[in-house]
């Protein structure tokens, strides 16, 4: 584990669960399509003109499309763990159109990218990292950028699904919820990635349900499930689960819902122009401002 705190997890098992996901995850991705409308809307301020844009973590293709329409010059690639997601991918979106190269969609692990180095200008994941190392995926980032290039992210935050984590430890202090990476940790992994003026910034989001059973499942059909490699391998059994539902239900609030916080990090960063960075003895980029503002023109 490095710098950032990443929890440890199983990715074989990270990659299992979405895979078994990818049929229903549409119907069940509310806030996942609510925050990657919002990432998308962050590019309305940015001045690019990419080449090539990737969607890392791209799921069944749903951002895809709109960075297609948005860059109808870019070749669009997406990039996802699981290959049951990238096939859905494929039958929802156009094979093909006039005004643009074909969508290209790409099994492979975001630490360990099958990319030239310098071959993409914009990079854009949403809620993808909380399943990776994020030293690592950064790395891979700053790596693939070509020099001005973006890195747009989403991820979750501590406080998410802090209800859950908080029910189950009243139940048996097993892990059920793996851990999620400060807003502020992962703006100095940034750093140690050397990209250059890192902007990190967080909002809240609140999801409510009549039962907890209804969060469980949703949290099943998008493929959420505990992957952390310390969880717990046997059955929950009934009375951990009775205990677990008890102390959720203390939570309802006066209008009869249960409450499933959500903290949303978001974050982007550049690739600093050639020859503009240095990098100080402890390893952190150092760029000029005029540098960045001629990496965004």
């Amino acid at each position: 584990m490095n710098d950032n705190h990443a929890p440890i997890l199983d990715k074989r098992t990270v990659r299992a669960h979405f895979a078994r996901a990818a049929a229903h995850y549409d119907a069940a991705a509310v806030l996942q399509w609510e925050v990657g409308a919002r990432l998308l809307e962050r590019l309305e301020l940015m001045r690019l003109a990419p080449r090539v844009v990737l969607d890392l973590g791209c799921g069944t293709g749903r951002l895809a499309v709109p960075l297609a329409r948005r860059y109808r010059s870019a070749q669009v690639l997406g990039i996802d763990l699981a290959m049951p997601m990238l096939h859905a991918a494929r039958r929802a979106t156009p094979f093909t159109w006039p005004w643009q190269q074909p969508m290209r969609w790409i099994a492979a692990d975001a630490e360990r990218l099958p990319l030239a180095t310098a071959s993409c200008d914009l990079i854009v994941s949403n809620l993808m990292l909380q399943w990776c190392d994020p030293d690592a995926v950064f790395a891979e980032c700053r790596r693939l950028l070509r020099p001005g290039g973006l890195l747009l992210f989403t991820t979750y935050g501590p406080d998410s699904l802090k209800e859950l984590r908080d029910a189950w430890r009243a139940a048996d202090g097993e892990v059920h919820v793996h851990d999620f990476i400060d807003m502020h940790d992962l703006g100095d992994a940034l750093v140690r990635a050397r990209f250059a003026d890192p902007v990190m910034d967080v909002e809240r989001l609140t999801l409510t349900y009549k039962e907890v059973s209804a969060l469980l499942r949703d949290l099943k059909a998008i493929g959420a499930h505990n992957a952390a490699a310390t969880r717990a391998r046997g059955l929950t059994g009934k009375q951990r689960y009775a205990r677990f539902c008890a102390a959720y239900e203390t939570l309802r609030r006066p209008d009869g819902q249960l409450p499933a916080s959500h903290e949303i990090v978001y974050g982007h960063a550049w690739a600093p122009t050639a020859g503009t960075a240095r990098t100080t003895v402890e390893g952190h980029a150092v760029v000029s401002l005029a540098a960045l503002h001629r990496g965004r023109s």
